[in-house]
């Protein structure tokens, strides 16, 4: 009898050190997942962020009472561009974006720049970089989710705090991202 209790204590225990290594796996693979899709998000900023240069360098001789714009992206970008958990990057971002849609609406009064190439092949980059930006928060959301989701639900939930394992931050839209958005067809 003491030989099968003896077995059966070291079944039970093999079988729990399993299922730790796995959880604390699966943990693992989860955070290693959300860190590479904000890294994602970090490539098409810069992306974005090297972009605006060349945007200004462009409409600067249009813009020469217009100053106070292209300061405004100037500061904003800057600022965007320095290390910030994602909440805080999502309102950079949310301020970089206003900036470059006061650029556009300025752009409006200057019937020569709105037809000027550099002005229009930037637009056209810039649309295409902000669905990959997009498609790049979505992703890290969703690898955001699946990760809280497993370190909150039973019974990983009994080993994930000891590991270390804590809730990560979504990358949430932030001021007139989260508005919705009017077309006009004046």
């Amino acid at each position: 009898m003491g030989t099968v209790l003896l077995i059966v204590i070291v079944v039970i225990v093999v079988i729990f050190v399993i299922y730790a290594i796995a959880t604390y796996n699966g943990l693992v693979r989860r955070r290693n997942e959300v860190e590479e899709s904000y890294r994602q998000i970090d490539v098409q900023l810069k992306r974005r962020y090297d972009l605006i240069p060349n945007l200004l360098e462009g409409v600067k001789k249009y813009f020469r009472q217009e100053q106070d714009v292209l300061t405004q992206i100037t500061q904003a970008r800057s600022q965007a561009m320095q290390p910030q958990s994602p909440g805080q990057q999502a309102q950079s971002e949310a301020r970089l974006s206003g900036a470059i849609g006061n650029l556009f609406a300025v752009a409006e009064n200057y019937p020569e720049l709105r037809s000027n190439t550099v002005l229009i092949d930037f637009q056209e980059e810039l649309s295409s970089t902000e669905n990959k930006i997009s498609f790049a928060r979505q992703h890290y959301n969703d690898s955001v989710q699946s990760y809280n989701t497993k370190i909150q639900s039973f019974p990983a939930v009994i080993f994930s705090r000891a590991m270390g394992f804590t809730e990560r931050e979504y990358f949430e839209a932030q001021g007139p991202e989260r508005e919705s958005v009017t077309v006009s067809y004046d």
